[in-house]
């Protein structure tokens, strides 16, 4: 079962959907006791950092997510559900990020940038040999809607980059866990094919 993380916001119903039509079983979670029957775990955000760590923090799910992803067990991340991997954010000062994945998450400053990002852009595949990218065209292109971006201080978990003004780490994964700043969930053939290769991924784990 992949365990899709509800607390009280998130792309839930896309994301679902999309997951769904890779005959994953999904399963919406409210409440952390469910994660032990979990294969692979799915944490979407939409919205600010702040608001993100502090509903998953009040439904009781920092603490079971941080162990969950301390033993390497499959996770997916998806746009804030990626940045709060890192370790703050610009965007909510104060407010400490999981630190998986080492850099601050910034707001684009480029001057005469259009933000937030709304729209199709390409990845550069840094690590082109990823589970995630198997069987993706050369640059291939997603969907994105943001306004930050994570500012890495390692290179090493970076497995894409993209440009919007800044070029920023679009994707990073350690083991496992992984996260992508995209919505796989709208971004068409491209993007459910990376939510097919994270589920082989969760049932090679099994």
């Amino acid at each position: 079962m992949i365990a899709l993380i509800d607390y009280g916001s998130g792309n839930l119903r896309s994301v679902f959907n999309a997951l769904i039509a890779q005959d994953a079983d999904v399963e919406i979670i409210a409440t952390p006791e469910r994660l032990s029957l979990a294969e692979g775990v799915v944490l979407p955000g939409v919205g600010a950092f702040g608001d993100c760590v502090q509903q998953i923090r009040q439904r009781g799910f920092w603490e079971p997510l941080q162990e969950w992803i301390a033993a390497d067990r499959p996770f997916l991340g998806i746009c804030v559900g990626y940045q709060v991997l890192f370790e703050g954010s610009e965007e909510s000062p104060g407010e400490l990020g999981m630190g998986v994945f080492k850099g601050q998450v910034r707001k684009f400053a480029t001057p005469g940038l259009k933000v937030p990002q709304i729209g199709w852009n390409a990845l550069d595949l840094t690590q082109k040999e990823h589970p995630l990218w198997k069987g993706l065209p050369t640059d291939p292109y997603v969907y994105f809607v943001h306004s930050y971006y994570p500012e890495v201080t390692e290179e090493t978990p970076v497995i894409a980059r993209s440009t919007y003004g800044e070029t920023f780490a679009a994707a990073a994964s350690r083991g496992r866990v992984s996260g992508v700043q995209f919505h796989p969930e709208k971004s068409q053939s491209v993007g459910l094919r990376i939510l097919r290769n994270f589920l082989q991924l969760e049932a090679k784990t099994q």
